[in-house]
């Protein structure tokens, strides 16, 4: 008996090729009674002869090319492969980004969604300004986990200023991730639709994900990377400059906001407004600007927008 040890993908996720209590694998050990399968991690055993190993092995590979393209997998689909049947993948979804958890479909719903999809394809620097509701950030996070799923960058880095909405928080207990998660929760609320939360955690883990406040970006140099600069319009002049300037090579920024939400003392002028003032020339920056007809929330948002604009 011979045996073969199989690594998959870094970007699979395991319990999608697994399954729900490894009910996949399960799948695999009946159709394929004389070879002895386990699976742990990313590594998958085989055992048996040779020309049952081989078989076995070339059966896993188109298995995990399916499960990285379309982000699920079934006992249908793998009975399908070892069958030799042409398994045909999810209909072609119009203006798709990618697939999200249980192969959800994460596409560009609006004319900007998809500006802003078509734009990160051939700029560096893009700055997404809308209201809110408009699907700005979750747009651009789930380009920044396309682009590390097909191994175009290594890392995503995701960065909001911590500035309260109004309120006086005062002391948060904990230690530094509790104190700055309240701030960030709207960053893992869209991780969370893309990739499932035993990847993620492990991409957090090992910083492949790497969610700070604003402060902490100050004297890094950031290559390989998506950068996500959240709610943009509460940054001041010169942090929004300190920003734009960690760019590194091999890396796309994309800067959010809304400048009618700014949550700064009334005597500071937004980094963001000034960004967009100062770079409006440069050709190889991309601005987006999305409106109330790009509101993807609750039907009301568009009414409760459209009211505060006709007040103002």
């Amino acid at each position: 008996m011979q045996e073969k040890i199989i690594e998959l993908n870094e970007n699979i996720d395991p319990v999608i090729f697994y399954g729900v209590n490894n009910s996949n694998i399960s799948t695999l050990k009946n159709l394929l009674p004389k070879i002895k399968l386990s699976a742990r991690g990313l590594v998958v055993r085989i055992e048996g002869s040779e020309a049952e190993i081989n078989q076995t092995a070339d059966f896993i590979h188109k298995i995990e090319v399916y499960c990285l393209e379309n982000n699920t997998m079934c006992e249908e689909i793998i009975t399908g492969i070892l069958k030799g049947e042409a398994i045909s993948p999810p209909a072609k979804i119009e203006n798709l980004i990618l697939y999200g958890v249980d192969g959800k479909s994460i596409v560009a719903r609006t004319k900007n969604q998809q500006r802003l999809v078509d734009d990160f394809l051939v700029n560096d620097l893009l700055f997404a300004i809308g209201p809110a509701g408009s699907g700005k950030t979750y747009t651009a996070i789930a380009l920044a986990v396309k682009s590390l799923k097909n191994k175009g960058i290594k890392r995503i880095i995701l960065s909001r200023p911590a500035v309260e909405a109004g309120e006086k928080l005062g002391f948060l207990p904990g230690d530094m991730k509790e104190k700055i998660d309240p701030y960030l929760q709207p960053l893992y609320d869209a991780l969370q639709d893309m990739i499932t939360p035993s990847k993620l955690r492990n991409y957090m883990e090992n910083s492949t994900i790497q969610i700070a406040p604003l402060a902490f970006m100050r004297g890094r140099t950031l290559s390989d990377a998506v950068v996500i600069l959240d709610e943009a319009q509460n940054t001041t002049p010169a942090q929004i400059k300190m920003f734009l300037t960690r760019m590194g090579l091999n890396t796309k920024m994309i800067v959010t906001g809304d400048i009618t939400q700014i949550d700064l003392p009334t005597h500071q002028k937004s980094g963001l407004i000034d960004a967009l003032h100062k770079l409006r020339n440069i050709k190889e920056i991309a601005t987006i600007e999305f409106d109330k007809s790009d509101i993807v929330r609750h039907r009301l948002v568009q009414k409760i927008v459209e009211a505060y604009e006709n007040k103002e």
